[in-house]
């Protein structure tokens, strides 16, 4: 599915097709609707390069304490901890 936004509301935006796109992406980022991979891939990005991005516009990363105790569980089973 592909959405159409009329020339008027990139206009009356102020933005250029590109720095919209950027800005629908953080947001759907932001609001957790979309994961980091997703968000790089939209904007043809490498994650660290989304992660700059988000650097740049006093955003961060989701993180919480059930996905650290994952990651330690992963590490764990890997042998890495």
């Amino acid at each position: 599915m592909s959405l159409l936004i009329s020339d008027e509301l990139v206009q009356a935006s102020g933005l250029s097709e590109a720095e919209l796109l950027q800005e629908l992406v953080l947001m759907l980022f932001e609001q957790e609707k979309i994961t980091l991979g997703s968000a790089s891939r939209f904007l043809g990005m490498t994650q660290l390069e989304f992660q700059a991005l988000l650097t740049e516009n006093n955003l961060y990363i989701h993180y919480d304490v059930n996905e650290l105790h994952e990651d330690v569980k992963n590490l764990q089973e890997l042998g890495l901890l």
